[in-house]
């Protein structure tokens, strides 16, 4: 049995879906996900419009808010029993208004960055329906899927993709500064820490610090969420793989930038505490991997 697993260990009634890959043991950001490649996209360089403002793309975020992500909302309790609630109650969800209202206790005026475990397809779709994320919400995201089936898709949820390192400095510059304009705005943002996605997978995995030095330089506080499961049982067998689980999320409550500390320490500080929040969201007691590299 995979080692992770045999290292595992959650709380009572926390289900762990039965290990269906051959998933890594040693390297964490190992990618399992295979896509193929096949669509048309402008190169991502330092010319790239990070920062898009105009109308065609205002029409697409609409779009994607008023129109997909309904629908998409719908597909997922449907096919994957979606339904959410906060760390503070033991209530499930399948409307958003009572996480907002809860939200409202909080300092979020300067936006908030979303993390949680990248575990499905959806997992990003899922956490967004259970806070009923604005439109003035916006994903860092792995150029190359921008050539993939999902390209609309992930343009209208918000999805900016980040230039690669043989870019230059000069992209990065342009994708900094664009994050900048967008901060400045109030903008959310949403980020997978884990950075490469495994599905269905229980451990959580180490997070690579993008997330939290982003924290500390827009002074947004982490708002960590678990996408955790239940078994596909009854009815739900007909609606959907019967070897897929069903899905929810849990919302737990922010963490905040402490910026009179050195960054460096401080970047360090809200990783692990982040990493910790979702392992007690996600019902793991103890976990199997270290909580960075």
């Amino acid at each position: 049995m995979n080692k992770r697993y045999q290292d595992l260990q959650v709380t009572p009634g926390t289900y762990v879906p039965p290990v269906r890959t051959d998933y890594p043991e040693d390297d964490p950001y190992v990618g399992l996900y295979r896509p193929v490649y096949d669509r048309a996209f402008p190169a991502v360089d330092a010319d790239y419009p990070y920062f898009d403002l105009s109308l065609p793309n205002r029409l697409r975020v609409w779009y994607g808010y008023h129109v997909v992500r309904p629908i998409m909302g719908l597909v997922l309790r449907l096919r994957y029993g979606l339904r959410w609630r906060t760390e503070d109650e033991t209530r499930w969800h399948r409307c958003a208004w009572p996480v907002r209202r809860w939200l409202r206790q909080f300092d979020l005026s300067r936006g908030a960055i979303t993390v949680a475990n990248h575990c499905y397809r959806h997992d990003c779709a899922s956490v967004f329906t259970a806070l009923r994320a604005s439109s003035r919400t916006r994903i860092p995201m792995f150029a190359p899927n921008f050539r993939t089936r999902d390209q609309r898709y992930l343009r209208i949820i918000g999805g900016i993709p980040i230039p690669d390192a043989k870019e230059g400095l000069s992209a990065m510059k342009a994708f900094n500064a664009a994050f900048d304009a967008y901060d400045q705005l109030g903008y959310w943002f949403h980020i997978f820490p884990e950075a490469k996605r495994w599905d269905w997978y229980k451990p959580l995995r180490p997070f690579q610090k993008g997330a939290f030095t982003m924290a500390y330089k827009y002074r947004k506080p982490i708002l960590p969420c678990a996408v955790t499961y239940r078994p596909r049982t009854g009815l739900w067998r007909l609606l959907g793989p019967k070897d897929e689980p069903l899905t929810q999320v849990i919302i737990g409550r922010p963490i905040y930038p402490d910026t009179s500390r050195p960054r460096g320490e401080e970047t360090e500080r809200l990783l692990n505490e982040t990493h910790a929040a979702v392992c007690r969201l996600a019902g793991i007691t103890h976990n199997s991997w270290p909580s960075s590299l």
